[in-house]
């Protein structure tokens, strides 16, 4: 059989002349005497497409920008509509209301529940009978530059009126109380 030597990692303090007992020094680190080549660009892959990607990004950003201001400009416009809907209900419902009870104002009602930005038309009207029809023209706002107006929105509400008067609870109170004893009256 023949001995096994160990490696020569572990052979060198024997060779420094160096009792076998002392722990290892550390192996230095690394100094690149030279630098590291790269490999060849067949190895690489395609290297002529850096920065391809920054300038296709360039070229898909106004796209990018255009979305993003049409979705901007639907979303100014749902609002409108909504605050034309919100508008016409509060106008509606303020001229329903009995003349008894207070004297109402459907067009500064139908303002007050708007946003002040928002440019309104309020028309309210009845059909004589029991109801009362307000409509709100709204203007819907623009950012997109260039372009003013986007057109209206228009929204409709119909109160009906109360059949007699202070029927909504809103006269004033009378101060006559009446008493009685047992169940209430029917």
């Amino acid at each position: 059989m023949s001995a096994v030597r160990p490696p020569a990692r572990l052979r060198q303090p024997a060779r420094l002349g160096l009792p076998a007992s002392l722990p290892l020094p550390r192996k230095p680190a690394r100094i690149p005497l030279r630098p590291r080549l790269r490999p060849p660009a067949r190895l690489r892959g395609h290297g002529r497409d850096r920065g391809t990607v920054s300038i296709e990004f360039l070229g898909f950003l106004p796209v990018l920008l255009v979305i993003g201001l049409a979705v901007v400009q639907l979303g100014l416009a749902a609002f409108a509509v909504q605050q034309a809907g919100t508008g016409a209900r509060a106008a509606a419902r303020t001229a329903s209301m009995d003349d008894a009870d207070h004297p109402p104002a459907p067009e500064a009602a139908g303002r007050a529940a708007m946003s002040d930005w928002v440019k309104a038309g309020i028309t309210v009207g009845g059909d004589g009978g029991g109801s009362v029809r307000a409509t709100v023209q709204v203007t819907i706002p623009s950012i997109i530059p260039g372009v003013d107006n986007f057109g209206t929105a228009s929204r409709s509400a119909t109160m009906p009126r109360p059949q007699e008067p202070g029927a909504l609870g809103l006269a004033p109170a009378v101060d006559t109380v009446d008493t009685y004893e047992g169940a209430p009256p029917r």
